[in-house]
């Protein structure tokens, strides 16, 4: 494993200046720079030449109010002026647990005009979650709300500043928290005219993978992989400085971000949706008129399933784009009839390459609706078997990367990067996909949610989609259960509908009416209020397999007591 030796090597020496990337090989840096996917973009060199060239232009719209590049471009400068002050400084990390806020946005921006590096923390994430991600990565300042309708996340980043942490400084946004720095009164400080300095091979955001491991997986992302990625599919998107986009996803996720800087690309408006819910969603797009729509599967269902899906609503849109976990045809196919004149697109990413995967406006419905696309600009995929020897077209096995985009490696976790790495340097994304002959992707599932039943493995998305059809589920997850016998079983939890009720001989009714074999059954239910959702909404299956440890079953029946 040279390779990995190499990178281990090179990481150390440079760790002296803070957070940093990996290095990368000098014959891909050539490479992706012949090839214009790499250029010397920062954000703050995009924010300062729309400010320049067009400074009326809305950067950003929220309730009510609208911001010029002009004034987003001053008021980063100042909020810059007052991190510097503070010691903030290259590489250094500043973290951020905000809404979809113009406070988000201006941290965004001025942690670069320091050439500091933006550490993203969801906001339902408390104090389990957060303090080992600030201690591995170093952070010595956050931003986070004084309060929101129940903690103070403000006060809980004091709280997690014990003696000896880098974490130095702790700023408020909202009401004043004492021991915290006020966020207005730093963004009213005075410009201090320092030059922009940011350089496009710079780490300028940290994105984690979990929040609550004991080897976190933080992703250091340079300006030229994350920006590349997104000034490509800009360009394939049509985006104008027209353009009006709305993220139902938050910024503090890689998709969510990813619509910030297709933006900031091309000099389109941001529109604020600081949370999402079927009615302020639907708000957003009657108060916005946006030309994109980011979002979801399980954010249109629940927008469907509220009534709030309606041709009227979608009518501004040139397209949305659905992304986070897998689409059900039926989903998609619905959404696009209300779309006369709009499109439905699909995405894949990753923290670690952002977009991977989309399908294209001018595409042809069956693609759109059926598969995540082909390659982002600059990216390559292949599927492989468990041997790692690629497989044909039409092939399942698991969907690999590289690229442009893809980021150089974990920070700070040399084990983590051994797994992820194929030994000839192709990233190992987990996902079960196929690849058409055109090299369209569909993904099938994960490789860590395969059920292995006496040696016969199985993958329960199908299964999944078919039981989201049942009158009586809004949403089914099946996940392994340990069996001393078989080594695992199939376990369904659902979600029902008001006053549905549902039993295990339901489902194996309801299977085996639609041709479902045996051996993919579930053979224990659980029924449960909600499921665990990531920031956009798709189900964390570890959740649920780690409550399966502590409930109580009749093993004679499956059925919970």
């Amino acid at each position: 494993m040279a390779w990995h030796a190499a990178r281990r090597r090179a990481t150390e020496r440079r760790r002296s200046i803070g957070l940093v990337t990996a290095p990368r090989h000098a014959s891909d840096e050539a490479r992706f720079r012949a090839a214009g996917w790499w250029r010397d973009d920062t954000l703050a060199g995009w924010v300062e030449r729309h400010a320049t060239v067009a400074p009326r232009s809305v950067a950003v719209l929220f309730a009510g109010s609208a911001v010029s590049y002009a004034e987003l471009w001053s008021k980063a400068r100042r909020l810059a002026a007052a991190f510097r002050k503070l010691g903030i400084r290259r590489g250094d990390v500043v973290a951020a647990q905000l809404s979809n806020s113009l406070e988000f946005l201006l941290g965004y921006l001025a942690c670069g005009l320091c050439r500091a590096v933006y550490q993203t923390i969801h906001m339902p994430y408390r104090a389990a979650d957060v303090a080992p991600m600030l201690a591995h990565s170093g952070a010595r300042a956050v931003i986070a709300p004084a309060s929101t309708k129940d903690f103070s996340p403000a006060a809980m980043m004091l709280g997690l500043r014990a003696p000896g942490s880098a974490l130095e400084h702790v700023v408020a946004v909202g009401a004043p928290v004492a021991g915290a720095l006020d966020f207005e009164a730093l963004a009213d400080t005075e410009d201090d005219g320092v030059p922009v300095a940011a350089r496009a091979d710079d780490p300028f955001v940290l994105l984690y993978t979990s929040g609550t491991t004991s080897a976190p997986k933080g992703v250091p992302i340079e300006y030229r992989s994350f920006l590349s990625n997104a000034r490509l599919a800009a360009q394939e998107l049509e985006l104008t400085k027209e353009s009006i986009l709305l993220s139902a996803a938050p910024f503090t996720h890689l998709y969510g971000l990813f619509t910030v800087n297709l933006a900031f690309s091309t000099g389109a408006a941001v529109a604020l949706l600081p949370a999402f819910s079927p009615p302020a969603w639907a708000d957003a797009l009657d108060a916005f008129r946006p030309t994109g729509l980011f979002t979801a599967p399980a954010h249109v269902a629940a927008s469907r399933e509220a009534g709030l899906l309606t041709r009227e609503r979608l009518a501004s849109l040139r397209f949305i784009m659905i992304s986070g976990s897998v689409c059900p045809p039926e989903l998609a196919a619905e959404t696009q009839a209300l779309m006369p004149t709009g499109k439905v697109l699909q995405l894949w990413g990753m923290s670690e390459l952002q977009a991977g995967t989309f399908t294209r406006p001018h595409e042809p419905a069956d693609v759109r609706l059926s598969s995540v696309g082909r390659a982002s600009t600059g990216t390559e995929l292949r599927v492989v078997d468990a041997d790692n020897v690629p497989l044909p077209a039409g092939a399942v096995g698991e969907l690999q990367v590289r690229g442009c985009s893809l980021f150089a490696g974990y920070h700070a976790n040399d084990a983590a990067n051994e797994a992820a790495f194929s030994a000839d340097g192709w990233f190992r994304t987990g996902d079960l996909a196929t690849l058409d002959g055109a090299g369209n992707a569909r993904l099938v599932g994960r490789t860590k949610d395969l059920i292995n039943r006496g040696g016969v493995k199985f993958n329960p998305l199908d299964v999944e989609a078919l039981l989201d059809r049942h009158p009586a589920v809004v949403q089914s997850a099946i996940v392994p259960m340990p069996d001393p016998v078989l080594g695992e079983r199939a376990c369904c939890f659902a979600v029902l509908r008001p006053g549905a009720a549902l039993t295990l001989a339901d489902i194996h009714g309801w299977l085996e009416r639609h041709g479902i074999g045996k051996l993919q059954w579930p053979e224990r239910i659980e029924i449960v209020d909600a499921m665990p959702l990531t920031p956009t909404r798709k189900i964390i299956k570890g959740e649920l397999v780690r409550s399966l440890a502590a409930a109580a079953v009749d093993g004679a029946s499956g059925e919970r007591r």
